[in-house]
């Protein structure tokens, strides 16, 4: 059979399936990367590996092995100087290998948009050891926001309200944190009224385009809800935007990045970015014609969108396990989905363990999903 590309996807987790599930539909041919075996992605992709993508050397020789057309990493455990040395033979990294290092780490993202960028963001520091934390803390003020430099979904994150909380949010960053970087960022502690994500789609051949807003809301560091579109005002909306171009336009490549952006009474500030399908964008695959996920596709393989057509308000909820378990049932699917204009997704990961992301909740306008659970 003649594949439109072959992907090679590093990372195969709940947004590693989707994106496998929008390639399969134009004909791509998925190889499935993760350091686990039956990890979501591998369900729905042609052939899958399981390597420590942390580990060079396996991770050369898995894509050497597949030869793909395009490398689309999905997490932040890779070893991104092995994805520059690639690119320079001649494979394709999506958006670019630079990129990909720059934004998989929080400490070199930060550092372009405030530094060489010159954009505003919360005031920060770095720290390598507990010394250097107790030092970050009080050049940054208290309350500050303590986070790995490599994490994701908000592991490791915590608030910092006391000197005596400096000791446990360094703790909880190691003990979260991804990669073998044993750094943090400490941010100050902004007063925001919202949160939002600018899915921005750098396309290879024609003009950036932007979804809605997205807002969303965390609890401990990790998103819970989303919603389309998000409140904002329409100079909020156009200074968002104009950040958002600037930065990837920045990082170069193409294909779908998540930026997270801080909005206050007066202002918009940048707070992250992410160079792929964004988890409060799993909003997407009910509000709208083409989810973000099919907008990476359409970016990675140089497709056209000649529009984005919405359904209208829209919102998804996680749905947690709250025990660990390899052994688990999934209760209230029948009721969650009685109920018109929604839907679940079960993510399908082989074990549960407290607080683990296993599916997620989705409605369009009114609608309210009941209560979903592992057990």
């Amino acid at each position: 059979m003649n594949y439109t590309a072959k992907i090679l996807l590093l990372g195969s987790g709940e947004l590693g399936k989707e994106l496998t599930i929008s390639a399969k539909r134009l004909n791509c041919f998925v190889i499935a990367v993760d350091n686990y075996q039956h990890a979501p992605a591998m369900a729905v992709a042609d052939a899958f590996e399981v390597i420590n993508m942390l580990d060079s050397k396996a991770l050369d020789d898995v894509i050497k092995k597949h030869q793909p057309d395009f490398i689309v990493p999905e997490i932040e455990a890779i070893r991104t100087s092995k994805l520059i040395e690639l690119e320079q033979q001649g494979f394709n990294v999506i958006p670019n290998a630079h990129a990909t290092y720059l934004t998989m780490n929080r400490d070199a993202i930060r550092d372009l948009v405030a530094t060489e960028l010159g954009l505003e963001t919360a005031n920060y520091a770095y720290a390598n050891s507990l010394d250097e934390l107790g030092i970050a803390v009080e050049k940054v003020g208290i309350p500050c926001v303590l986070k790995p430099v490599m994490s994701s979904s908000g592991k490791g994150q915590s608030i910092i309200k006391s000197q005596q909380d400096i000791n446990i949010a360094w703790h909880h960053a190691c003990e979260n944190m991804r990669g073998d970087q044993q750094k943090v960022i400490i941010e100050e502690f902004i007063h925001f009224e919202s949160e939002i994500t600018l899915l921005t789609i750098k396309q290879k051949s024609a003009e950036t385009l932007f979804v809605k807003p997205i807002g969303h809301r965390q609890e401990s560091g990790d998103y819970r809800e989303s919603w389309l579109p998000a409140k904002i005002s329409q100079s909020q909306l156009e200074k968002a935007e104009h950040i958002a171009k600037q930065v990837t336009d920045a990082l170069g490549g193409h294909g779908l990045f998540g930026v997270e952006f801080f909005i206050t009474k007066d202002d918009v500030i940048f707070s992250e970015l992410s160079p792929r399908p964004h988890d409060t964008g799993m909003v997407t695959l009910i509000s709208q014609s083409l989810s973000e996920f099919d907008l990476h596709l359409r970016a990675i393989l140089d497709l056209p969108i000649p529009n984005i057509e919405y359904y209208g308000p829209a919102a998804s909820a996680v749905i947690l396990a709250s025990t660990e378990s390899t052994d688990f049932n999934i209760i209230g699917l029948k009721q969650g989905l009685a109920q018109k204009n929604t839907d679940i997704r079960i993510f399908g990961k082989p074990c549960t363990r407290k607080n683990r992301r296993m599916g997620v909740a989705l409605a369009r306008a009114h609608c309210l999903i009941k209560k979903l659970t592992f057990e």
